[in-house]
């Protein structure tokens, strides 16, 4: 990095990486316009392997600079914005070192660094934006600028703590002094004082520095693109005998959410609720009741197809397994569930090599899911020709989320263990071993051997650790079967989603597993399925795999940075922001929506003012913003006044409208 001197003034260089690009195009320029073989002009056509290592290389930078910039905002108090460049960065730099830059990119030290005023003017102190009259929240004018035409200080600035702005600087000369006067920028040369810049310094008795408050004025939203703002239903709202559970209390709480303009209500519709005695034996009695209250206040449904137990994950209240008649079968065949290293069996989810195996009683696992999505389908017509539900999200593993069962805590894992793979029952046996036999190395049917156990970290594990058998030939293979799956699995149950739900909006979640994120293995993502190492991306195929069926991503923004002090993912190495830039730039990349939910209770301004910002990122160059969000969850606490006033004030803001600050 270096920056150009000019009396004074320092102005930031054109970097390596700008002049290669330049210089890459006009080579590209050159071999289109000249000829081939004599003839006229042709094009030349870089062979597709070439191509494909520059993706590479491209995909590897732009990761490395999203961790560099990450690590600057995170642990350096830096606002870059979302695509930063390294100008950027140097501005930032400046900025801490007390130089004033502005817009345009022009850098020039401060009064107490060294510039001579034009004329005596006085210092003044940044202080918080709020605190000034608007005319004063303004940079002074500068060369080349009349003094009419004033600048707004940047942001960036007023995040840094005791920062020192001149009030007037040695710029401040009328456009006729500046043309008369020999030294433009109307300050002495003098060899005695700074060597490099080469001007007069007043000393400064004393200055004033003030700290910047911790609350900067909050963000208007007002104007922003419209968000829809769901809320999703209490897990007991149906109760096992599928019967609305408290019909009353439940009509009050959606008159006071439709008071308050909320778009409408998620649920789940739990597989071991209406499919629980007899298989194809459908009870969709208390659901039909709810969707009728819904339409009846006039809001928007989004419903779940919950093919997991409910019970297990954060937050979870109400226990409801999966069908008895399954349970009956998991008895006779444990096989039919996920399976660890040590064989414990894991009864949350279906196992997905039994997708196309008929061992429910004369059904694939895929085959019971199609059934079920369709006899839904049937049931509820009317609610989708009256455009009562709007979307259909689709459940693909444990808690609903398309991934491995690779952290339960019922089986001791703690945060932030790495998780153990999950593939040893005899169905993904059967599986990997026709895959080391395809690839010529049938010894290679096996699962990672020295992987540790859910609690371990990566440096303790012989497979994890920087130069483990995560990236040997056969660690390369193993993952790359082991995340095959998830798509592959992922890919079948979307297919007869879309014959079920032909012409409705279809969704599926996936959680983001930050901590470990930091390493170069990405432990935690690798036993869930995700082949996302440092040296590849886990999350492309994903999304191709998405864009093919035409469903939108409902990706689960991590919250633990302000939610839970406790869980502090630094020491995991945890990078909560830069995965879900990484997977939100993945879909958009691949034209896929994003919705959204909060992961853990939110009820104060400042997890609202996150999720907000998530939802909507400041300085997105196309505008992008998330299709919908989802709150979690409704309940008594959300409907304590001053709660369902700053709720409401948040779906006001999500919807892009004029909102005013609740004071106690």
């Amino acid at each position: 990095m270096s920056g150009g001197v000019d009396g004074g003034v320092v102005r930031p260089r054109r970097s390596n990486k700008g002049f290669q690009r330049q210089q890459q195009f006009h080579d590209q320029f050159q071999d289109q316009m000249s000829p081939q073989g004599g003839g006229g002009g042709g094009r030349r056509c870089r062979p597709s392997e070439e191509k494909e290592r520059t993706k590479l290389r491209e995909r590897q930078r732009r990761a490395i600079t999203a961790k560099i910039l990450a690590g600057l905002r995170r642990h350096g108090n830096y606002n870059l914005r979302v695509r930063a460049d390294i100008n950027d960065v140097i501005a930032a730099l400046a900025r801490e070192a007390g130089w004033v830059v502005l817009p345009d990119g022009t850098t020039f030290p401060s009064r107490s660094q060294g510039a001579r005023p034009a004329a005596g003017g006085s210092t003044a102190v940044l202080t918080s934006p709020t605190s000034l009259p608007p005319q004063q929240n303004q940079a002074a004018s500068i060369g080349g600028i009349s003094s009419a035409s004033q600048i707004r200080i940047d942001d960036e600035a007023c995040q840094m703590k005791g920062l020192f702005v001149p009030s007037s600087t040695a710029y401040d000369v009328s456009s006729s002094n500046r043309s008369q006067s020999p030294n433009m920028l109307g300050v002495e040369i003098d060899g005695h004082d700074d060597p490099l810049m080469g001007v007069s310094v007043d000393t400064i008795d004393a200055r004033q520095v003030v700290d910047m408050p911790s609350n900067l004025q909050e963000r208007d939203f007002a104007g922003t693109p419209y968000v829809p703002v769901y809320v999703l239903l209490p897990l007991g709202v149906i109760n096992m005998k599928c019967e609305l559970a408290d019909p009353d209390g439940l009509l009050k709480q959606l008159r006071v959410l439709k008071s308050i303009n909320v778009d409408g209500v998620m649920v789940d519709c739990w597989w071991g609720i209406v499919e629980a005695h007899e298989p194809q034996a459908y009870n969709w009695k208390g659901y039909k009741r709810l969707f009728q209250m819904v339409r009846e206040l006039k809001l928007k449904l989004q419903v779940v197809m919950s093919f997991h137990e409910c019970g297990g994950d954060v937050g979870d209240d109400v226990c409801i397994p999966l069908p008895h008649w399954v349970a009956e079968i998991g008895r006779s065949n444990p096989d039919i569930y996920f399976t660890d290293r040590s064989g414990r069996r894991n009864p949350e989810c279906l196992s997905w090599g039994i997708d196309k195996e008929r061992v429910l009683r004369g059904r694939t696992a895929s085959e019971v899911y199609f059934d079920y999505m369709r006899s839904f389908r049937v049931e509820f017509d009317e609610f989708f020709v009256d455009g009562v539900i709007l979307m259909i999200e689709i459940g693909l593993g444990p808690c609903g989320e398309l991934r491995y069962p690779s952290n339960p805590v019922k089986h001791g894992w703690r945060y932030p263990g790495v998780g153990e793979f999950q593939c040893y029952d005899q169905y993904m046996l059967k599986s990997l071993t026709k895959a080391a036999e395809a690839r010529g190395h049938p010894f290679w049917a096996r699962g990672p051997e020295n992987g540790g156990s859910y609690n371990s970290r990566p440096h303790e594990t012989g497979f994890f650790c920087d130069g483990g058998d995560y990236d040997s030939y056969y660690g390369r293979f193993f993952l790359d079967w082991y995340s095959q799956m998830l798509i592959s699995h992922g890919d079948r149950v979307l297919t007869l989603a879309k014959l079920a739900f032909e012409g409705i909006c279809i969704t599926t979640k996936l959680s983001g597993f930050h901590w470990w994120y930091k390493t170069a293995s990405h432990a935690t993502e690798l036993t869930a399925g995700f082949y996302n190492s440092s040296n590849r991306d886990g999350y492309a195929a994903i999304m191709q795999m998405l864009k093919k069926h035409g469903v939108a991503l409902n990706f689960r923004s991590a919250q633990m940075s302000i939610s839970d002090p406790h869980m502090d993912s630094s020491e995991a190495f945890g990078d909560p922001d830069g995965l879900a830039w990484q997977v939100m730039n993945a879909a958009w990349d691949s034209c896929i929506p994003i919705t959204s939910e909060n992961a853990l209770p939110c009820l104060d301004k400042v997890s609202y003012n996150h999720l907000l910002e998530k939802a909507k990122p400041p300085n997105d160059p196309d505008g992008r913003h998330y299709s919908a969000f989802t709150y979690l969850r409704l309940g008594p606490h959300l409907m304590e006044p001053h709660n369902i006033m700053e709720f409401e004030r948040f779906v006001k803001r999500m919807h892009g409208e004029a909102s005013f600050e609740i004071h106690a």
